[in-house]
């Protein structure tokens, strides 16, 4: 068997690993090539390839929300990082036709336009309801990105189709009294929590439903990318970040650790190394749990309300079994430190904060004071009791 060094740009790739990218590089100059190369490929109508640049190829049935938002979710991250709006203003009118293409095909907000849940360890999702959360995604960012330009009209226009379409999928897919998503994979209960999808008051019902399909696994993914994009971010935002933090650190088959105890460097193609199709060695549609270390972890979230780390958000999650963990990232005003250790029930949080930033650090829900405390630039140190 002979494995492959993948050189397509896959837009789902992209789309799915540009926090870890972003976490971890300064990658502003990249995407905004790349962003060029997606307008240069799009079509009048708004349809884009799902391998940018091409020749020809990508132009199938498939290339769809699950792949192509990258025309959306990469300008958007592009400004949450950097507090730089003009990628997303570079791409507007491109987002703005590629949503219109969508809603002129899909008249009842619902989608089945893409590849799903790509090679799941294995039971697959339902295509219709992960492509439809992309369309909503993709129509949320875009009346976000009106709003910020000015738009009123479109930020009016596209803030009621995504709440059309969000109403779409919680209404065929959404079983109100048991909390399970379609058939309840753990894709189908994890992607429409990390992207809002959830109503707020049965959130907590989806979040168990999800919890019982891990521990049901043994703590082991059941997951394609879609769903390994969402699981991390879906346990740790909602109050199971041990859950999480288990799947994260599995060695066994299937996880991130059973490839790297067998050897492997890069990220793969598929969950199996005994696959003979969708093989891969370097592939980084797997990739979010590097950026997860960050987010899940260390906590260091950008603000909307003042992109670039201008105003840090600080929701770090303490581990039990992990007792310390640091990280750091390379923010346009300088390097933000997040950094915890516990000894017995208190847990040291060191942060810094560079100058020219502010910052909000909420305690998690298993610490005995919850409230917000905010931070000026400069290095601090605080004694959070845990439950």
């Amino acid at each position: 068997m002979s494995a492959t060094r993948k050189k397509n740009g896959w837009t789902g790739d992209g789309h799915l690993a540009i926090e870890t990218a972003l976490y971890n590089y300064d990658g502003i100059t990249v995407y905004e090539k790349w962003l060029a190369d997606h307008r240069d490929e799009q079509q009048p109508n708004g349809v884009l390839p799902d391998i940018i640049p091409t020749g020809g190829w990508g132009y199938g049935t498939d290339n769809g929300l699950d792949w192509t938002s990258t025309i959306a979710i990469i300008p958007w991250n592009i400004y949450l990082f950097y507090g730089d709006s003009k990628l997303l203003a570079d791409c507007y009118e491109n987002i703005k036709r590629y949503v219109n293409y969508v809603h002129y095909t899909s008249p009842d907000h619902l989608t089945s336009w893409g590849r799903g849940d790509w090679v799941p360890v294995s039971v697959g999702s339902n295509v219709e309801f992960t492509s439809s959360v992309y369309y909503y995604v993709d129509t949320r960012i875009l009346a976000e990105a009106a709003r910020l330009f000015g738009k009123e009209d479109d930020y009016r226009y596209y803030s009621t189709l995504a709440e059309n379409i969000k109403d779409a999928i919680n209404n065929k897919y959404l079983n109100r009294e048991t909390g399970i998503y379609a058939s309840g994979t753990q894709t189908e209960l994890s992607v429409p929590l990390q992207w809002g999808i959830v109503p707020a008051e049965l959130t907590g019902k989806v979040v168990k439903n999800l919890l019982v399909k891990v521990e049901q696994a043994g703590f082991h993914l059941d997951v394609g990318v879609l769903g390994a994009k969402a699981i991390l971010n879906a346990l740790s935002e909602n109050g199971e970040a041990e859950a999480a933090y288990k799947i994260a650190v599995q060695d066994t088959y299937p996880s991130w650790g059973h490839w790297i105890v067998n050897g492997a460097t890069t990220l793969l193609e598929n969950w199996d190394l005994n696959a003979t199709r969708d093989i891969s060695d370097n592939h980084m549609m797997f990739g979010e749990i590097g950026g997860w270390f960050f987010k899940g972890l260390g906590g260091i979230k950008p603000d909307p309300q003042q992109p670039g780390f201008k105003h840090i958000l600080l929701r770090p999650n303490f581990i039990k079994s992990l007792k310390k963990f640091e990280c750091s990232h390379e923010s346009p005003y300088g390097t933000i430190v997040s950094r915890w250790e516990y000894k017995g029930n208190i847990v040291t949080y060191y942060v810094e904060v560079p100058a020219n930033s502010t910052a909000t650090f909420y305690p998690p829900a298993n610490a005995r004071d919850t409230q917000a405390v905010s931070l000026n630039a400069g290095k601090h140190t605080l004694k959070v009791k845990m439950k």
